[in-house]
């Protein structure tokens, strides 16, 4: 999902590429020109039919034309992400950074390849820089904090976020989220009180509270999901996501429970929290679609329903 976000190749590329300027050494400066222009529109054409490899070779003739441009720079920094090359892609953006630190394209972008290596702490900060320029990026900074587990952090920001009244409907969610997750903590005693006890469970749990093995997690979650324990399912898979919290199979399965207890609102929130940790998984991204489908129908939101359908069908389509 993070890598199709930001695959907005020929517009981008094009606002770039017409405001920079070109730092060719040669005799005739048209002539290469000209040759610029067909190796650059060449690779942003290779880019958009995921052709990355040979969308660099083309990069790579711009590159001896003119050296210094950000354009190119900009546009190797986008293949390498694809081709999930995190090494080169940062290289290649802090270069663009160098000449242009405040360009808002450039700073989005490197946010992007940090989440794609889930380091989220230096995301935070390139995202406070980005809002500084563009504050309507406030509410990716909430989503950034939380997926850092600075929750506190998150909920300053939601308040000073109400304050300036710039709520957005995707703050309300976050909002939603964390006032959730705080209900948790007093839910979850009384929830394992309730649950009917099963020897192999209960030494599972007793295994994954020691250890807390990811594997014995997965373990319980799917007892819980072949049982229908989805109260319990709803309340594991969450405070699961206190540990693991870039790990999309944890939303998928509390959005699935939030779902079975008609919790369509909560479900909506985790599931859009969550899809944006599906990269390259086309599958998964197909079962968090199903499960907002299943959310929004439940609120009878015909409107967003259509949404999800059409982009499953798109998915389809690309496979």
């Amino acid at each position: 999902m993070i890598l199709k976000k930001i695959h907005t190749i020929f517009l981008v590329g094009i606002v770039l590429f017409s405001g920079f300027s070109y730092a060719q050494n040669t005799q005739n400066p048209e002539v290469e020109n000209l040759k610029f222009q067909e190796y650059f529109f060449e690779a942003l054409k290779e880019t958009s039919t995921n052709n990355y490899s040979k969308a660099i070779e083309s990069l790579e003739k711009c590159n001896l034309i003119d050296s210094e441009n950000m354009a190119v720079d900009f546009e190797f920094s986008k293949n390498y992400l694809l081709l999930k090359k995190y090494y080169e892609a940062e290289i290649y953006i802090n270069r663009a950074l160098t000449k242009e630190p405040k360009n808002s394209y450039l700073l989005k972008h490197k946010v992007a390849i940090l989440k794609a290596q889930n380091n989220y702490t230096d995301a935070v900060e390139i995202q406070k820089e980005l809002v500084k320029i563009k504050p309507f990026y406030t509410d990716e900074l909430v989503l950034l904090y939380i997926q850092n587990k600075e929750f506190k952090k998150a909920e300053d920001l939601i308040t000073e976020i109400e304050n300036k009244a710039l709520t957005t409907l995707k703050v309300k969610r976050l909002k939603t989220y964390l006032i959730n997750r705080k209900k948790l903590v007093e839910q979850r005693d009384r929830i394992t009180e309730n649950f009917p006890k099963s020897t192999d469970i209960e030494s599972l749990k007793a295994s994954y509270k020691k250890n807390q093995n990811f594997k014995t997690l997965l373990q319980i979650l799917s007892y819980e999901l072949e049982h229908n324990h989805f109260e319990m399912l709803e309340a594991d898979s969450k405070n699961a996501l206190e540990l693991y919290p870039t790990q999309p199979v944890l939303y998928q399965l509390n959005g699935y429970a939030l779902n079975k207890l008609k919790k369509y609102n909560e479900a909506i929130d985790v599931l859009t929290i969550g899809i944006d940790f599906v990269i390259d998984n086309n599958e998964m991204e197909v079962n968090f679609y199903n499960q907002l489908i299943i959310s929004y129908q439940g609120l009878n939101n015909t409107k967003e329903v259509l949404k999800y359908k059409q982009k499953i069908d798109r998915l389809k389509q690309v496979n």
